[in-house]
This record gives structure tokens, C-alpha cells and sequence, in this order.
């Protein structure tokens, strides 16, 4: 039992090193956005300026809620338009031992 375990720690380490490595080399170039893409990115990056530079400390407590709620969806939007999957080291790991199981 104590030599599986000592074999899992070692593979966890050293797959999480490799990942670590990987991913800091292969750095893709990103995809260039479209016109309609960089007005739509222009606008929620206006309106987040606008939100910034507001006095809040006036805001009821339903419109600091609206605003918070409005953050949240713009922050996805931007997410959305950038591009891109992103895996966590847990995910890639628990992903790893999926696969060594099955195979």
C-alpha cells in the first residue's frame, strides 16, 4: 500500500511539473477579434470606465445589487469574446487518472 501511494505522490509531482512547463513554452498567438467583436469589447470596457469612476457610496442597496449583477455579466461577455478554454491543474489531473484508468 505504501509503495502506491509513494508512486501516486511521484506522478501527481511530476505531472504537475510537466504541466507547469508546458503550458509557460507553448503559448499560442491569439486569435484576432473582429470588428463587430472589438465594438462590442470598446462598449463593456466604456461602461466599466463609467462605473468606476461613479460615486456608489449614494447607490441604494438594489442598485449597488443591479450594478454587481450587471459587472458579473459584462465580465462574462468579455470572457465569451476573448476565446479560450481554461483547465485548472486539478481538472487536468483528475483528467490524467480518468485516462490512465480506463486505459
Amino acid at each position: 500500500m505504501k509503495k502506491f501511494i509513494y508512486t501516486f505522490v511521484v506522478i501527481l509531482t511530476l505531472g504537475t511539473g510537466i504541466n507547469n512547463v508546458s503550458a509557460a513554452e507553448n503559448k499560442a498567438p491569439k486569435t484576432e477579434l473582429t470588428t463587430a467583436q472589438k465594438i462590442q469589447l470598446e462598449k463593456i470596457t466604456n461602461r466599466l470606465e463609467e462605473i468606476r469612476k461613479m460615486d456608489k457610496s449614494h447607490l441604494s442597496r438594489a442598485e449597488r445589487v443591479a450594478l454587481r449583477k450587471e459587472l458579473k455579466e459584462m465580465k462574462q461577455e468579455a470572457k465569451a469574446l476573448s476565446g479560450g478554454v481554461y483547465l485548472s491543474v486539478g481538472a487536468i489531473i483528475i483528467i490524467i487518472l480518468l485516462l490512465i484508468l480506463i486505459l
